[in-house]
């Protein structure tokens, strides 16, 4: 098969960021190395060239990609990665439940929580990067429906629909004592009130469901801006 281009991978630079948590009143920093993000979330036109699936509730081709799972994501990211010559990132166990990241493998994956919130704030220290109509679809513009990717302003690094549209599955379990194996969710989507877009909002699902306002964005662990 011929390798999947024109993937827009945006080098993010190192740093540092403090997560919290609300259950617990805890919150603890996390120094991140370089690494990339997409440029946007996951379209369903790559999502069907990969797995040959459009499983999103509305149809288009360059909407994201909902009603995903992180399960679904996770092998995704697996199989664009072999696609590209790559090294999967995933340890998938045969009975598909197990995984194991492996941090020395130069595939596609998903962010970290840290990564995410680091990448989204791009250097910006208030809740958002800007004024949410410009840079985001929620409940108070999107007319209660899906956009494509890249309609609003992007961050100070390039990264478009990091608030609003669709909320991004994270690798991170949420609360693994209360909620299980229940992973992340961040960013805020198409059906959310303002509070909800925020760079340190968080959400949690089962990693099994598939939910019409989440879709995610691929990372890597390795390189420097490119198209790919």
């Amino acid at each position: 098969m011929e390798p999947i281009t024109g993937i827009e991978m945006i080098a993010i630079p190192p740093g540092l960021v403090t997560l919290s948590d609300r259950r617990t009143q805890r919150s603890w920093p996390v120094e991140l190395a370089p690494y990339q993000l997409a440029a946007f979330p996951v379209t369903q036109a790559l999502y069907a060239q990969i797995t040959g699936r459009r499983p999103s509730t509305t149809q288009g081709d360059q909407l994201p990609v909902e009603s995903v799972s992180w399960w679904d994501a996770v092998r995704f990211c697996n199989a664009l990665s072999q696609r590209n010559g790559f090294t999967p990132a995933y340890r998938l166990r045969a009975d598909g439940e197990g995984i194991e990241w492996d941090a020395s493998a130069d595939g596609y994956r998903l962010p970290t929580e840290a990564e995410w919130e680091h990448a989204c704030r791009a250097d910006t220290a208030g809740p958002r990067y800007g004024d949410l109509d410009d840079i985001a679809w929620y409940r108070g513009n999107s007319h209660e429906r899906l956009h494509e990717v890249g309609g609003k302003r992007p961050n100070a690094w390039g990264l478009h629909d990091m608030l609003g549209n669709v909320w991004d599955w994270c690798w991170d379990v949420y609360d693994a004592e209360v909620y299980g194996t229940y992973r992340v969710l961040r960013g805020g989507g198409w059906f959310d009130e303002h509070w909800s877009c925020r760079a340190s909002a968080r959400r949690r699902s089962h990693p099994t469901f598939q939910v019409d306002d989440v879709g995610f964005r691929i990372a890597r662990s390795l390189g420097d801006d490119s198209v790919i």
